[in-house]
């Protein structure tokens, strides 16, 4: 029954998603081919969902961002949707670990018209974000974190670093079903996600909240952070 109980209650979550990506954030034919792409090419379905992706657009849209990273790239979904709220002149930067999705990315933001506002670098992010901050890079407007979660606290370490005063920090899959709240859970995952979490709350620099989520993703959620100083 608990089964049963919890396939209804992930049915209804589905049914408003689509009703609410329908009419908010409908799919264009770019964006539908990197989903298509994605799947074509065996990358696992884990990109952002399409009112999540509107989201993060808004968000970095509403930052007045000119320059983004983004760490943790897969097929490139979510990337579209943060390098097409860039103005003239803004510039993307995304760190993908796998050689094979970010080949896949580039495709796809190429494919959409953003290749040359959007940048897919490769290799495991911790070493690419010095290579970062030894050329200068940013600092960025506005950082989109979804890598793996077992490192989310260097990630978010690393973004004070490429960032600035006013600057945004965005961590996705915070949640993890509820896991998060439990200390004595074992996954690296989850262990990797409080240490971000406790950092964020003692840190001086960051004013940071974290809400939960429920949709075609599942029962999950976003931390946000600004920095402050």
């Amino acid at each position: 029954m608990a089964s049963e109980d919890q396939g209804r209650q992930q049915a209804g979550w589905n049914a408003v998603d689509h009703y609410f990506t329908d009419r908010l954030a409908p799919a264009d034919e770019a964006l539908t081919a990197a989903l298509a792409a994605i799947e074509a090419a065996g990358l696992p379905a884990i990109s952002v969902a399409p009112n999540q992706g509107k989201l993060l657009h808004l968000l970095a849209a509403t930052q007045g961002a000119r320059t983004v990273l983004e760490i943790g790239t897969l097929g490139g979904y979510s990337t579209i949707w943060l390098a097409r709220a860039l103005p003239a002149g803004g510039k993307l930067i995304s760190l993908e670990y796998d050689p094979a999705h970010a080949e896949v990315a580039r495709a796809n933001l190429a494919h959409a018209g953003l290749a040359g506002i959007a940048e897919v670098r490769t290799g495991a992010a911790l070493d690419t974000l010095p290579v970062l901050l030894a050329e200068g890079a940013g600092p960025f407007d506005f950082v989109f974190v979804d890598a793996d979660k077992q490192n989310n606290a260097a990630y978010v370490e690393w973004a004070l670093k490429l960032t600035r005063p006013g600057s945004v920090i965005v961590v996705d899959n915070v949640v993890r079903g509820g896991a998060v709240a439990d200390p004595d859970d074992p996954s690296a995952a989850v262990r990797g996600t409080r240490r971000m979490v406790e950092e964020m709350a003692e840190n001086p620099r960051l004013s940071a909240t974290a809400v939960q989520t429920v949709g075609t993703k599942g029962y999950d959620g976003f931390a946000l952070a600004r920095v402050v100083g």
